[in-house]
């Protein structure tokens, strides 16, 4: 293997947002976020979907508040967007 090209792994937390379960990988992701487990401290990542609360896995259909996301989206970038709706489009 040529040295140098791979990232350095770690052992990271993600968290589901929706139920709360962690799960305790190796990754190379970078963040900020940091949680303390038995005393010892691991980055935090967190996700909003995992095996833990995804409907194929849990047998169970739960609704995910995408529509908040969008509408947050669209204050901070609305008429910058709306500019490039007819980029692409013969006159």
């Amino acid at each position: 293997m040529k040295t140098d090209i791979h990232p350095d792994a770690r052992w990271v937390i993600f968290q589901d947002t929706v139920c709360g379960a962690q799960f305790k990988v190796l990754s190379p992701i970078k963040t900020d976020a940091k949680v303390t487990i038995d005393g010892t401290e691991y980055p935090l990542v967190k996700v909003d979907v995992s095996s833990a609360s995804h409907p194929f896995y849990t047998g169970q259909q739960r609704i995910l508040d995408t529509a908040g996301r969008v509408e947050k989206f669209g204050k901070k970038f609305g008429d910058k967007v709306g500019s490039l709706k007819n980029v692409g489009k013969k006159k």
